[in-house]
């Protein structure tokens, strides 16, 4: 089937399932349509290239600068390709050397494990959205009545973490995410912004994606753009 045509099926059938038109959905409805709305788009997305740029920050200043064409292969895993990335400083030489070396080896490993961080909350999991709300760790927050609300998932991937995803409630599409994790100890503090965006075809994408470590000072933005449907 195609995609789009999926897309507009699967949130045709969680809309059936939601009661009348009076009644406003519950949590549970509304967790039921995002997670409709994130399987569709995701479907979808696999049509798409786009390019990918990454800018690592340590203490306010930018250490590098990465850009990459993203794409889903046949085999349904997603592809980069680089494009674009910033050169290397010049080594130093010496005891300096020696020491601002072991420091990028250190910045490195931490950058590694943020972004496999971001991978396990960005897109955000149907499976695991479920699990939480079937395990009574879900919330509805209302940000502005009739028009925004936030769900909130505690313990999504680890113990006392939190993903909130803030939903349109007139078209039950998501408008952002907030993530409250950490590393490997909880005193390794991480946070995740995440804005969405829209295609035309009413596809939802992460645009831009901030993450911050305040323990390290290092910060780490993402952006999504250029989207273009693939050759068939």
């Amino acid at each position: 089937m195609n995609p789009t045509r999926l897309f507009s099926r699967l949130l045709f059938v969680a809309l059936l399932a939601l009661p009348a038109a009076a009644q406003q959905p519950s949590a549970a409805e509304r967790a039921a349509l995002l997670k409709a709305n994130l399987a569709a788009s995701q479907m979808v997305l696999r049509q798409y290239e786009w390019i990918e740029t990454t800018v690592v920050s340590l203490k306010g200043e930018e250490k590098s600068r990465k850009q990459e064409k993203c794409y889903y292969g046949a085999d349904g895993q997603l592809t980069k390709v680089e494009i674009m990335e910033s050169p290397e400083p010049e080594k130093r030489r010496g005891l300096r050397g020696r020491i601002a070396e072991r420091k990028k080896e250190e910045l490195t490993d931490t950058m590694k494990k943020a972004v496999g961080l971001v991978k396990t909350y960005v897109p955000p999991d149907p499976a695991r959205i479920q699990a939480a709300k079937d395990s009574g760790k879900m919330s509805l927050d209302v940000v502005e009545p009739g028009k925004r609300a936030r769900l909130v998932f505690r313990d999504y991937e680890k113990p006392g973490d939190s993903l909130s995803v803030e939903v349109d409630l007139t078209t039950n599409k998501p408008l952002g995410l907030a993530v409250a994790t950490y590393l490997e100890k909880a005193s390794d503090k991480v946070s995740l912004a995440v804005k969405m965006g829209q295609l035309n075809d009413g596809t939802t994408f992460p645009s831009t994606i901030n993450l911050q470590i305040p323990g390290d000072n290092l910060a780490v933005d993402v952006t999504n753009s250029g989207y273009r449907k693939m050759s068939q």
